[in-house]
């Protein structure tokens, strides 16, 4: 492949790039982790309160004589 070559496809992939870039709304759009953007989006959730109930009891249900870790 030969440099114009080379050239060419760059100039094609920062294009391409630039064109993701406008769409996602640019990196100031995305300062926020996507952890904090979905952060108690689940509050009051049924579902999901049951779910994490079944898998704190299945996560309990593991451990050596079925003992229930004290919060402190």
């Amino acid at each position: 492949m030969t440099v114009a070559e080379l050239e060419k496809r760059v100039r094609a992939l920062e294009q391409e790039v630039a064109l993701l870039r406008r769409r996602l709304g640019g990196e100031e759009a995305h300062t926020m982790p996507w952890w904090e953007q979905i952060a108690g989006s689940f509050k009051g959730d049924r579902a999901f309160e049951q779910g994490e109930w079944l898998g704190r009891k299945y996560r309990e249900s593991l451990r050596p004589g079925g003992r229930k870790r004290t919060r402190s």
